[in-house]
């Protein structure tokens, strides 16, 4: 399905729906960053989705990052939680969902790195390699954040 992504965006259509959504800030011994280029959006984004009916937030972290990336991490803690209402994300079935994305960081403990019906590429990358990549600016923001390895969760 595809969708598109509007940031502060006074033409944006007004959201209908909200949906607890996880990502994955998950880096690799070199300090590298997992990322995946999603098909829906052509952008580049950390790995995650939709937390499903009893699934903690957690456990659906582990799956869509397991899912969209071919790796198994393990949730080390919490880079922060991001809802705010002036992102949201209209689908072409007409849903538009405000922002709620809760953030964890993770350590990967295993599998092989594939693509996924949702991800065409999935690659590690240094921080100063994603200057100039097509991201999303609130998902930029949780990288950034991730990668700043913050004392507290933030919070917005």
């Amino acid at each position: 399905m595809a969708r598109v992504d509007y940031f502060n965006d006074p033409n944006a259509p007004e959201a209908n729906s909200i949906v607890p959504s996880v990502t994955v800030v998950a880096l690799d011994d070199d300090g590298r960053v997992l990322l995946i280029h999603r098909t829906d959006n052509d952008l580049w984004a950390l790995p995650g989705g939709g937390v499903d009916t009893g699934e903690s937030a957690a456990s659906a972290a582990v799956r869509e990052t397991r899912e969209e990336t071919g790796f198994d991490v393990e949730v080390t803690g919490l880079v922060g939680l991001y809802t705010d209402p002036r992102h949201v994300i209209a689908y072409d079935d007409g849903e538009v969902r405000q922002q709620f994305s809760i953030c964890f960081s993770a350590r990967i403990v295993g599998g092989e790195r594939r693509t996924s019906s949702e991800s065409k590429e999935v690659a590690f990358l240094a921080p100063h390699e994603l200057n100039g990549m097509s991201i999303h600016p609130s998902m930029r923001l949780r990288i950034d954040h991730g990668l700043a390895h913050r004392s507290e969760p933030y919070i917005g």
